[in-house]
């Protein structure tokens, strides 16, 4: 697989929600970089394609959009 990504992600290991109209999903954060990251989901079913991540280590929220999903994981790009 081609890496895509033109910033490098940090492995981190941070707790934090989805956050959207219809509700809000835990996650967990399993890597991060200034333009987006990896998240840890029980399934991505219901997420919609853009939302916040409230990170509650950091206190910050993030807008983002999807780019990608797998089973459990999927990758998004901030703003």
């Amino acid at each position: 697989m081609d890496e895509r990504r033109n910033k490098a992600r940090h492995r981190v290991l941070k707790a934090g929600t989805i956050e959207f109209g219809g509700g809000a999903i835990d996650c967990t954060v399993r890597n991060f970089s200034d333009t987006g990251a990896a998240l840890d989901v029980t399934s991505p079913v219901g997420i919609p394609e853009h939302f916040t991540l409230f990170i509650q280590a950091d206190g910050t929220h993030l807008p983002c959009t999807v780019v990608w999903r797998k089973e459990k994981r999927i990758g998004v790009r901030f703003g």
